[in-house]
């Protein structure tokens, strides 16, 4: 049984690593403004199974399409083996049917945005809120499969009651880590669209009233990922502190990964978020994200006497 805890526990680290690959090539999508590459149609691509057209946008379209659907085959396949191989009240289990869950909202997330042709080069503001959406969306995926992961190698479920200080301080942290990621997806959608020549363009264009709303809400990311680098860092650090080396690490690792993440974010605006630098972006915050919420399953873990005296 060891043993295929084991096998389990590395095919969901595994699909974690997978569906973060399948994100990042999704937001090589929409920079690319490749979204269209399929026109109107979903599932089908131009109203074909297997497109014929040779199309750049197509195909990078159409490879978005493929990988996605295997990342919900994955998820569907770590679903099911962990309902065969966790008892009923393993927490791993609520962990891989959240991750179903938001696998599905993700497809439908992305399936909405290509049937209202919120792609390429649409600059309305219901695709701002998609894109928000998307990435919230996003965030709670990879959450429950970090979580899912981290319960199939052997940690503790997670304990709220008598800790409300920290998991307060915890739930603070992600929402700014929310609301940081979601405005981000918007600044992202701003440059796409709106891609400036200089630095000093791109300044003058945030702050005139003349220019398109979606260029005005880029300068409101920065702040926002700022107050939130600062909420994560602090945060980590200090409900870490005298706790267990693993907690220790992580809270480390954690920090470290903010800073670095404030300095591509600098250097994302001075460079004018060239398409490579967006991705590398996206990556570092996901593993922020990622490492943030087993950071707070390793804080509120349920204590070994609990676990002792329920199993007794």
């Amino acid at each position: 049984m060891i043993r295929v805890m084991l096998r389990a526990s590395r095919f969901a680290w595994g699909v974690l690593a997978y569906t973060v690959a399948v994100i990042l090539w999704g937001a090589y999508v929409r920079a690319t403004g490749s979204g269209a590459g399929c026109g109107a149609h979903w599932p089908l691509c131009n109203g074909e199974i297997l497109p014929r057209s040779a199309e750049v946008a197509t195909l990078i379209e159409f490879s978005h399409r493929l990988t996605s659907g295997l990342a919900l085959l994955a998820v569907a396949a770590l679903l099911i083996w962990t309902y065969r191989i966790c008892g009923p009240a393993h927490p791993a289990r609520r962990g891989a049917a959240l991750s179903m869950f938001f696998m599905v909202t993700e497809a439908a997330v992305g399936a909405g945005l290509v049937l209202f042709q919120l792609v390429a080069d649409n600059v309305s503001m219901a695709r701002a809120m998609f894109m928000a959406v998307h990435l919230l969306n996003t965030f709670f995926l990879l959450g429950a499969l970090a979580l899912t992961a981290w319960w199939l190698s052997g940690r503790a479920r997670i304990r709220i009651r008598g800790r409300g200080a920290v998991a307060g301080a915890l739930a603070v942290g992600c929402a700014g880590l929310l609301v940081a990621g979601a405005s981000g997806a918007v600044a992202a959608l701003g440059d796409t669209l709106f891609p400036s020549g200089s630095l000093a363009e791109a300044l003058q264009a945030d702050l005139s009233p003349g220019s398109h709303l979606l260029i005005r809400l880029r300068v409101l990311h920065p702040v926002l990922a700022a107050v939130a680098a600062f909420l994560v860092a602090t945060t980590a650090l200090r409900y870490a502190r005298g706790q267990s080396g693993r907690a220790v690490r992580t809270a480390r690792a954690v920090a470290a990964i903010v800073a670095v993440q404030v300095a591509l974010g600098l250097l994302n605006v001075v460079l004018l978020a060239p398409v490579w630098l967006q991705l590398v972006h996206l990556a570092v915050a996901d593993a922020i994200w990622i490492g943030y919420v087993l950071l707070g399953a390793e804080l509120l873990a349920e204590h070994p006497a609990a676990v002792a005296a329920r199993a007794a």
